[in-house]
């Protein structure tokens, strides 16, 4: 019998976190190509770091969540806009445990969880 690959439970812990991040942006309605491209750029740099430490595949779809953030900082603004708080200043929310398994959008004003990484479309606005 032969051993399991590694290489494909690595690859699909990456197609997973891609899948999951694209499904929030297209909820945001920001899933252009150019910010398809930031998650392109995400999910390879989270290979290299995934194939160095293989026991990280569970957490990949949170960073590669908060890297997609990041860059969209930079570059356009903050996303995904907190849901929650209809009143005050626009803000982001946080992906939640910053290394972790199963992560959430959460907003750290109210301190509630929004949705998982993944289902901000199931979030009504």
């Amino acid at each position: 019998m032969n051993a399991p690959d590694p290489t494909s439970h690595l690859e699909q812990a990456l197609h997973a976190a891609r899948a999951l991040v694209l499904a929030d942006l297209v909820a945001g309605d920001v899933a252009e190509a150019d910010v398809v491209s930031l998650v392109e750029d995400a999910v390879t740099h989270r290979r290299w770091w995934v194939e160095q430490w293989p026991q990280g595949a569970e957490f990949v779809a949170g960073l590669v969540a908060q890297d997609v953030q990041d860059r969209l900082l930079e570059k356009y603004g903050r996303w995904p806009l907190c849901p929650a708080c209809g009143s005050g200043d626009p803000h982001a929310l946080d992906v939640e445990p910053e290394l972790g398994a199963d992560p959430h959008w959460v907003c750290g004003k109210a301190g509630i969880v929004v949705a998982a990484v993944g289902s901000l479309g199931s979030v009504s606005r």
